[in-house]
Order: C-alpha cells, then sequence, then structure tokens
C-alpha cells in the first residue's frame, strides 16, 4: 500500500506540474526575448479563470472550448501591456519594468476584488470529479487533461518559433537584438506579439485549471511563486525546459506533502531551488528559447 501511495502521489504531482509549466512558459518566453520579469503574471492567469468563469455561467460554455475565447482576450491585453505599460520603460533601467508590472498585478488583483468580491467561485462540469483507475493507481480526468493540453500547447508554441517567420524573428530577438534590428526585423512589433503570446499562454492554462480549482481574485497569488521557481529551473528563457521544470516541481511538492507535515513541503521545493542556483545558476537546460 506504501509503494502504491507513493505512485499515486507521483501521478497526482506529474499531473499538476504540467499546469506549472504551462503557467510558467508565457513568463518564460516574455524574459527570454525581453528580459522582463511579469510580475502580474499570476492576475492574467486570474483573468483567464474568470473569463472562463462566466463563459460558463452565463453562455454555458465548456472550460476547455472557452480557451480559445481566453486565448484572445489575454493576447489582446499582453498587447495593450506592452503599447502602454512596458514600452515606455523597456529601455531604461531594469527595475522600472520590474516595479511597473507588480502595480499591474496590484491594480488587476484589487480591480478583480472590487468587480466581483473575495468569494470563491467553482465551475461545476459533469466531469470535475470524473476518475478512472489503472492497477490500483486513481487518475483525475480533468487533471489528465490539462496535463495533456500543456504539452500541446508547450509543443505547438515550439514549433511556432522554430517554423515560422516570426517565431524566427522572436528567437533572433532573445539572441541578439541590436542583430536583428540591423537584419530589418521589427523589434518593435515582435514585443508586441512576444508579450501577447506570453499572456495568451497563461490565459489558456487559467482555462485548464478551473474545472478542479477554485476561481477568486487572488487566485494567481499560488501560482505566480512556482511560475517564477520553475522559470529558474528550467533556465530562464528556455520555455521547453520550463514544461520540464514543472513536472520536476509537481513531483516535489506531491512527494514532499506524504513525508513533511503541512507547509513544509515547500521545504523540498526550495531545497531544490536553492541547489540549482549553487550548481547551475542558468538552469538545467541553459537560457536558449
Amino acid at each position: 500500500m506504501e509503494v502504491t501511495g507513493i505512485i499515486q502521489a507521483c501521478v497526482s504531482g506529474l499531473l499538476m506540474g504540467g499546469v506549472y509549466g504551462l503557467v510558467a512558459v508565457g513568463l518564460t518566453l516574455i524574459f527570454g526575448v525581453m528580459k522582463i520579469i511579469n510580475f502580474a503574471h499570476g492576475s492574467f492567469l486570474m483573468l483567464g479563470m474568470f473569463i472562463t468563469y462566466w463563459a460558463f455561467v452565463l453562455f454555458g460554455i465548456d472550460p476547455y472550448v472557452s480557451v480559445f475565447i481566453s486565448f484572445a482576450i489575454l493576447f489582446i491585453l499582453g498587447v495593450l501591456t506592452q503599447i502602454f505599460l512596458i514600452k515606455p520603460v523597456i529601455d531604461t533601467p531594469p527595475h522600472n519594468p520590474l516595479l511597473v508590472t507588480l502595480g499591474l498585478y496590484l491594480f488587476l488583483d484589487n480591480f478583480a476584488l472590487m468587480l466581483w468580491g473575495p468569494d470563491f467561485r467553482t465551475v461545476k462540469v459533469s466531469y470535475a470529479t470524473k476518475t478512472f483507475e489503472i492497477h490500483g493507481i486513481i487518475f483525475s480526468f480533468p487533471r489528465l487533461l490539462a496535463f495533456l493540453f500543456a504539452f500541446v500547447v508547450v509543443f505547438g508554441l515550439y514549433f511556432f518559433l522554430k517554423k515560422t517567420d516570426i517565431g524566427k524573428a522572436i528567437r533572433a530577438i532573445s539572441e541578439e537584438k541590436t542583430g536583428a534590428m540591423l537584419m530589418g526585423i521589427k523589434v518593435k512589433r515582435i514585443n508586441y506579439i512576444t508579450f501577447g503570446i506570453g499572456a495568451a499562454c497563461v490565459g489558456i492554462a487559467g482555462s485548464f485549471i478551473v474545472p478542479f480549482f477554485r476561481v477568486e481574485p487572488g487566485v494567481g497569488d499560488n501560482f505566480i511563486m512556482m511560475a517564477f521557481v520553475v522559470m529558474v529551473l528550467g533556465g530562464l528563457g528556455n520555455f521547453v525546459g520550463s514544461l520540464v521544470g514543472g513536472i520536476i516541481l509537481g513531483l516535489s511538492e506531491a512527494l514532499g506533502a506524504m513525508f513533511l507535515p503541512g507547509s513544509l513541503k515547500l521545504m523540498v521545493i526550495m531545497v531544490i531551488f536553492m541547489l540549482v542556483l549553487l550548481f547551475k545558476p542558468s538552469g538545467l537546460f541553459g537560457s536558449k528559447i
């Protein structure tokens, strides 16, 4: 039974780790191209969750269908954020963009609190509690779907960056901004697209987790710290590494919860985080997009 319990914890951690990786992908992409740490990333996740929640409550749209709505709205929000908030300070000292995104995080969370109040909300879909069993190991259906979709999104983004002209331009700017400008790449326009894609990715993650996670204005706080840790683990700017880092984090959290009481499970995550910073500060997979 103990071995079964450990395997069950690994399965649960693996499924949640895919979600952590997807949340971190957008953050990683933005940092890899523009070297900006977006503190409002968790707030974008929260907005994606609320978009999905209201789409279900008002129009009966399934959360996995409303992914397309979340993607579109968060992409536009990301582009507008880049145009009106980030662009004016992008060439100033690094702490200025950081403070701008911190201010945006405070504004969005408090604005959501004013609009919708502090109460938890849930989306009651028919498959929310659906599970299936394989050799005594229980799999949560919505968590498994979120995990699989996370892989689809991450590798779809990977091929987008490798095979499309816009993707190649994004990679060029991440490698050498000045050289990209000399080659005729419109850096400002690519920055708009990059920030939009980063915000859209976390909006997608928000839609994926709504069937099994509460929706409330402060929900992003539960994920933003994890996203920062995942980004460092996988490698700053390496979004495939972010997915692997998310899985490592999910497994560490689940196994830590088995053997350590209460919030001490986070100690396992912090120990891994510090070891990576000490011995491989560039992350497990380096910093290349």
